[in-house]
């Protein structure tokens, strides 16, 4: 079993910290005239895929737990079972995708988008019925521009932050 280090607690600390004011930030955003319910960008997936990506698997479960606890706090149970789901299944999706090591970040990021959809779409089933899976098709084509956008900036922000040095152990 690895060793929990000062460094591996502090990284998760501060991409759990980014990852809820990336949460809070969607939240504020007034929904646009195009979007149906339930649509997001995502944001604060960002940091979920970053700390996959220069963490670890257990740093991203845990700042997915974290965005759950926070959707918890802010829109109540309904919402804390979709982030908890979707989180994990995208977290252990874009672990098992980036393992592939032939496919590139957009990859990572709309099976990760995808699987956080069909995580959301699943709890809501069991809170429904049958019909939500209508709706599935319209998330699953969001998730490809959406896991696009958090595929982007972790390409461009990713480098820049292992470049000065901040997530080495």
């Amino acid at each position: 079993m690895k060793k929990i280090t000062t460094s591996k607690i502090t990284q998760t600390a501060m991409l759990s910290a980014v990852a809820l004011v990336l949460s809070y930030i969607e939240m504020s955003l007034p929904d646009l005239p195009f979007v149906l319910p339930g649509m997001k960008l995502g944001l604060s997936n960002i940091a979920t895929m970053f700390a996959l990506s220069a963490v670890s698997l257990p740093c991203a479960l845990v700042v997915c737990l974290v965005k759950a606890v926070f959707a918890l706090l802010m829109r109540g149970f309904t919402a804390f079972l979709m982030s908890l789901c979707g989180g994990v299944l995208s977290v252990l999706m874009m672990y098992l995708v980036m393992k592939l090591k032939s496919v590139g970040y957009v990859g990572i990021g709309v099976s990760g988008a995808f699987m956080h959809n069909l995580g959301q779409i699943l709890v809501a089933f069991a809170f429904t019925d049958s019909t939500v899976f209508a709706y599935f098709s319209v998330l699953g084509l969001a998730s490809v521009a959406t896991g696009m956008v958090t595929a982007l900036a972790v390409y461009i922000i990713l480098p820049k932050v292992l470049a000065i040095g901040l997530y080495k152990d």
